[in-house]
C-alpha cells in the first residue's frame, strides 16, 4: 500500500532517544490496512558484531503476551468451554485468599482486567529464580529490591497458588473495584487455559493464535528457534559509578509458571500480523481468529486506570487519542522494552521492540504515529493544568511507598516543591488535582494517584499501574 509519508523527522527524533538512553537496538514498524508501510532498525541486534535489525529480528515482547492470553480465553469462551464471568475457583480450586467470601466472587473477567484485588507480590521473581540464579547481571536490574536467595523457585502453577495462599494477603478491595496490575492473575489465566483446553498454555497459543496468524518467528523459548540467527542479543545496564554503561548480558530470563504473563518472543513482522486481529475485527490473512464480538470485548474500556485511559482485556484503551481510539500495551523485562499500538479507526498498527529494559518504547511509538498523523513529531495528547496544592496536603503525602513486587518510591519536598524519589533518582512532579500528579522522566509521562481513605488520609499510591501501600513517613529532603 502506497502511503506518502516522510519519516525523516521521526528518524531524527527517534535517533536522539536511542542515543540518550543508550539503546543498543530498536525495531520500529508501522502497518496500514495490514500492509507494512514502514520499518526502521535503529542500532544493532548485536553491537559487538554490528549485526543489523530487520522486520524479522527476534526480541522479547514482555507483557504484550498478556493480550495473547486474553485471546485464548475469548476463543475458549466462543466454543463454550468457559465464561469470563465464571468464578476462577471453578477451574482453580487451589486458589485461595484470606477473604473467603470475596474469593467466591473473583471471576476470570477480574483476572483479565487486573481487578481481582490482588496486591503486587514478589512471585514473578521467584518464578524466574532458575534464570536469575545463573545470570550475573541480575544485580544490575533497575529497581529490584527483592532478596530471593532463600526461596525455592516457583516452577508450576500449583506452586504459584500455594505461594499466594501462604502470603495470606488482604485484597485491595471488593473484586471489580480496584485496578492493580497483576502478573499473578495472568499467570493463573494460563492455568485456566491449560485445564480447559487440555493443552499446555504454550501449545494452545501456538495452535490457535501464532500458527493461524502466520507468525512464523514467535516462540516462548530461545531454544525453539533452533539455528535461526536473526535474534537480538540481551543487554543490560550498569550504573555503579553513577553513569549508565550498557553491556551484553546474553541470558534470557524465563519462567515456566509465568509464561502467560510475559515471556513470548516475536518480530516486528509477526506482531503486525497479530495486530490485525484487533484492526480487522478478528480476521488475519482471511482466517478468523476471534469473533467480532470477542474483539469488541477485548478492546472495551472495562475499568479506568488513569484519567482518559482504561483497561480492556490485555490492552489499555485511550478513547480520545488525538481524536481517535488507541489500543495499546507495553512490555518490560531484562533486555525488553516493547510497545504494540493500534488505531483501529485509522487502519493503523505499530510496534516498537528494543533490547534494553526501562527505555521509552511507547514514546518512540508516539513519535512515529505523530509523523504518520501529520502532527509535530513531539506532540503529546496529554495536557493538564497545574493544581495549586496546599503545603499541608503535601506534607501528608510525604513518605515511602513500597510494593511487594520489589519497587519502592518516596514523595518528598525539596525547596518547597514535591519530588518523587524512584531508583535513587529525584523526579520533579506536578499535581494536576488534589491527589493526582504527573512525573516527567526520561521521556516517560507517568500519571500517578495518591490513594486516600474515607477520611482523606493517604494510605498508598497508584504508580506504574500498581497500588503501593504507604510504609513510612519520611523527613523532607530540605
Amino acid at each position: 500500500m502506497k502511503v506518502d509519508v516522510n519519516f525523516q523527522a521521526f528518524e531524527e527524533a527517534g535517533q536522539k532517544i536511542v542515543e540518550k538512553h543508550k539503546i543498543p537496538g530498536a525495531s520500529v514498524a508501522i502497518a496500514k490496512e495490514g500492509e507494512i508501510l514502514y520499518h526502521k532498525g535503529f542500532g544493532f541486534r548485536n553491537v559487538e558484531d554490528s549485526l543489523p535489525i530487520t522486520e524479522d529480528t527476534v526480541f522479547g515482547i514482555g507483557s504484550i503476551t498478556k493480550s495473547f492470553s486474553c485471546v485464548a480465553i475469548m476463543q475458549l469462551q466462543e466454543v463454550g468451554k468457559l465464561n469470563v464471568l465464571d468464578p476462577v475457583i471453578k477451574y482453580l480450586p487451589e486458589f485461595k485468599v484470606k477473604n473467603k467470601e470475596a474469593l467466591k466472587h473473583i471471576t476470570i473477567h477480574h483476572f483479565m482486567t487486573h481487578t481481582a484485588g490482588l496486591p503486587p507480590m514478589p512471585s514473578l521473581f521467584y518464578a524466574m529464580k532458575r534464570s536469575l540464579d545463573i545470570d550475573p547481571s541480575v544485580k544490575n536490574y533497575p529497581g529490584l529490591n527483592i532478596t530471593f536467595e532463600d526461596h525455592e523457585p516457583i516452577d508450576t502453577y500449583e506452586q504459584l497458588m500455594q505461594f499466594i495462599d501462604e502470603q495470606d494477603i488482604e485484597l485491595l478491595g471488593a473484586p471489580g473495584t480496584h485496578f492493580s496490575y497483576s502478573n499473578d492473575a495472568y499467570a493463573l489465566l494460563g492455568t485456566i487455559i491449560e485445564r480447559v483446553s487440555g493443552k499446555s498454555y504454550e501449545q494452545y497459543v501456538y495452535d490457535h493464535i501464532l500458527t493461524p496468524c502466520g507468525m512464523e518467528n514467535s516462540y516462548f523459548t530461545i531454544e525453539e528457534y533452533g539455528d535461526y540467527e536473526n535474534i537480538t542479543t540481551c543487554y543490560t545496564e550498569d550504573r555503579s559509578d553513577g553513569t549508565k554503561r550498557v553491556f551484553a548480558a546474553p541470558i534470557w530470563w524465563d519462567s515456566t509458571s509465568m509464561r502467560a504473563a510475559g515471556f513470548l518472543k516475536s518480530t516486528a513482522r509477526d506482531m503486525l500480523l497479530y495486530a490485525e486481529i484487533f484492526r480487522n475485527t478478528g480476521v488475519v490473512n482471511g482466517k478468523r481468529i476471534l469473533s467480532e464480538e470477542s474483539v469488541k470485548e477485548m478492546i472495551k474500556p472495562h475499568i479506568q486506570i488513569q484519567p482518559g485511559r482504561f483497561y480492556g482485556y490485555g490492552f489499555m484503551i485511550t478513547p480520545d487519542y488525538f481524536g481517535t481510539t488507541l489500543i495499546e500495551h507495553g512490555g518490560g523485562l531484562k533486555a525488553i522494552s516493547a510497545q504494540l499500538s493500534i488505531l483501529p479507526k485509522k487502519g493503523v498498527s505499530g510496534v516498537v521492540l528494543t533490547n534494553l529494559v526501562s527505555v521509552p518504547a511507547a514514546r518512540v511509538m508516539q513519535l512515529a504515529f505523530n509523523v504518520l498523523g501529520g502532527r509535530a513529531v513531539d506532540a503529546n495528547h496529554l495536557s493538564f493544568d497545574e493544581y495549586d496544592i496546599s503545603e499541608e496536603r503535601l506534607n501528608q503525602y510525604q513518605g515511602e511507598y513500597q510494593s511487594n513486587e520489589g519497587t519502592k518510591v518516596s514523595i518528598k519536598l525539596k525547596d518547597g516543591k514535591p519530588v518523587l524519589l524512584s531508583q535513587n533518582v529525584e523526579i520533579p512532579i506536578t499535581f494536576v488535582s488534589e491527589n493526582l500528579f504527573i512525573a516527567y522522566f526520561n521521556d516517560f509521562t507517568e500519571i500517578a494517584e495518591i490513594l486516600v481513605d474515607d477520611n482523606s488520609e493517604p494510605y498508598g499510591i497508584s504508580y506504574h499501574f500498581r497500588q503501593f501501600p504507604k510504609v513510612a513517613i519520611n523527613v523532607p529532603l530540605n
